[in-house]
């Protein structure tokens, strides 16, 4: 894998409305240096971090793009996305466009109309307690709804993965997916998404991420994965070997994921492992994508 010349960090929403606290996008240089926001202090639109990926895909400039998100549902646990609907498809690229096709008319990139239509809702744990009755796998043990390959080996990591069908609580990891589905759907043909796409040789590509992963790199356990002060970032940059931002006092928490989670990114991006874990298979990576630094 040549190297990239950035290493970027986006924080993700899946929240209603068009602009939000919860999105932010920090980058580092390959050459070294501490991360940095991307314009700290705005609130993004998902809309605005579109035009910024398809901006980077004519950029000079290598960038590898981490969303914190999942980049597809649940489907080797039952041979389809949603087995028995009238409408099933075989691969993310297809579900992406699923989505954004039946969502075509929600305002802001928004997920909203996909969860409530009749053919899918019942995948889902919806809000007002209203869990759909194929949200749970055949005999799961365990409330969190059906997995993808990647979010088992997760949990072997020691992360609490949530399902992509959950859209409920905190934990909830549903709206920011089909959201960010939206996205990705909108850059096709301009940015490859590993590993759906194969890994570029060249240009930028996106790849899927999973902010407690940098976080227990840099040292952090599984349950306090959030960071809330610049003395937490850091150290958990010092951990990464990463040169601190010499900053103190209070920050955002979706910053602090960003900032640490780019800094991790150029670590992890150089080591060959990450790129060919043992458990993605061609039929995992064409369906259900993967989580980066996952193995």
């Amino acid at each position: 894998m040549p190297p990239f010349d950035r290493y970027a960090a986006i924080d993700w929403s899946g929240a209603k409305g068009e602009r939000h606290k919860g999105i932010a996008i920090a980058w580092c240089d390959a050459n070294g240096g501490p991360p940095a926001l991307l314009e700290p202090g705005r609130s993004w639109s998902r809309t605005d971090v579109l035009r910024w990926l398809r901006d980077l895909a004519s950029a000079s400039q290598r960038t590898l793009v981490g969303m914190d998100l999942g980049i597809s549902l649940p489907y080797a646990d039952c041979g389809a996305f949603f087995p028995g609907a009238a409408q099933s498809p075989g691969s993310a690229k297809a579900l992406w466009a699923l989505v954004d096709g039946i969502c075509s008319g929600d305002p802001h990139l928004g997920a909203g109309t996909f969860v409530d239509h009749s053919d899918f809702a019942e995948f889902f744990r919806r809000h007002g307690g209203r869990e759909g009755t194929r949200f749970r796998c055949d005999g799961a043990e365990h409330g969190r709804g059906r997995f993808r390959v990647t979010e088992l080996r997760q949990q072997a990591m020691g992360c609490k993965p949530y399902s992509n069908f959950n859209l409920v609580g905190a934990a909830q990891v549903g709206k920011s997916s089909l959201t960010g589905m939206r996205v990705l759907h909108h850059l096709r043909g301009t940015l490859p998404v590993w590993p759906v796409d194969p890994a570029p040789r060249a240009g930028s590509a996106i790849v899927e991420i999973y902010t407690t992963i940098a976080a227990m790199a840099a040292g952090r356990r599984p349950g306090r994965a959030k960071m809330r002060r610049h003395e937490d970032i850091d150290a958990a940059l010092q951990a990464l070997g990463s040169p601190p931002l010499g900053r103190e006092g209070p920050v955002d928490d979706h910053s602090a994921d960003a900032l640490v989670t780019a800094a991790w990114l150029r670590n992890a991006a150089a080591k060959p492992d990450n790129w060919t874990p043992q458990a993605l298979t061609p039929s995992i990576a064409r369906t259900e994508g993967w989580t980066f630094g996952v193995r």
